[in-house]
């Protein structure tokens, strides 16, 4: 081993290697921006990756962008692959690309549902099972999967997006326990409302509507869209969190992020909770 080349694994090890979908805007492009700022390497994915030619430009030597759709699984195998090839490692995995679609349960088609469970949970299933085995090899790693308070609890017009989330939580809570032993942590990330422009973009679709359900998903229509640009919530303060989570000794299995999210996520669970305790307490066999 010659001496540039000792010098690079050295450097290598203080810094991380990113791979990040839908990195093009919202939360993916402020992660991008964080974690190039606290000087790592950063693979930034996106269906456009031509949206991603500023970020590439202001740091060349430590970004790249690459084309991923990743409901296409065959594309995934081959990123990752080239990613290795390239950067020689993987450190941090981000699954942040998404969509949202508005309707009632009725309203949805299966395309509708089929195409949401693709992008919120087979795509990043299958992107953590191509990243895995270099993880491992590497005794390290961290997975963040971007999910929402809508992956903790759902309101009328939301099912299918929530039902996404819900499922993608569901298998991330289970891969928490079995990578542990081998230095991988996971990350599941629950942001509230955030000027992300999710809410007023082409990433915001909804289903035909029935009007038996204006009562109930009428208002999430209307009040959704028109909430964007408003939400309280920073995405680059969202990016320096989960950056500071990542870093922790013991990182959190859930992150939720915002006002909203943690007021959703404890409250109303515990409101309920304690409010049916004596029934949930009931059900055991009497000794």
């Amino acid at each position: 081993m010659n001496a540039g080349t000792g010098a690079a694994d050295r450097d290598r090890t203080k810094t991380r290697v990113w791979l990040i979908t839908g990195a093009s805007s919202g939360f993916g492009r402020s992660i991008a921006a964080a974690a190039l700022a606290a000087g790592d390497t950063v693979v930034a994915t996106a269906r456009r990756p031509e949206a991603l030619d500023d970020l590439v430009a202001a740091h060349p030597d430590r970004a790249v962008s690459a084309q991923l759709d990743v409901t296409d699984t065959a594309r995934i195998a081959a990123l990752v692959a080239d990613t290795v090839l390239w950067h020689g490692r993987i450190d941090v995995v981000v699954n942040n690309a998404g969509l949202g679609l508005v309707g009632a349960v009725e309203e949805t088609t299966d395309q509708e549902l089929r195409d949401l469970m693709d992008l919120h949970f087979f795509g990043p299933a299958a992107l953590v099972r191509a990243v895995l085995p270099h993880m491992r090899r590497q005794k390290a790693g961290a997975i963040v999967q971007m999910s929402s308070m809508g992956g903790r609890f759902t309101f009328p017009g939301v099912g299918a997006y929530s039902a996404s989330k819900f499922t993608l939580e569901g298998l991330s809570e289970a891969l928490a326990a079995e990578v542990a032993p081998h230095g991988i942590k996971v990350l599941i990330v629950e942001p509230g409302s955030f000027r992300t422009g999710f809410a007023g973009g082409g990433a915001l679709r909804r289903a035909a509507e029935i009007p038996a359900y204006e009562a109930t998903v009428g208002p999430v229509r209307t009040n959704l869209p028109g909430s964007d640009g408003k939400q309280e919530g920073d995405p680059d303060k969202a990016a320096a969190a989960i950056l500071t989570a990542l870093a922790a000794e013991e990182a959190p299995l859930r992150l939720p992020l915002g006002n909203d999210a943690i007021h959703a996520h404890l409250e109303a669970a515990r409101a309920e909770t304690l409010a049916w305790e004596t029934v949930s307490r009931s059900t055991d066999f009497d000794e």
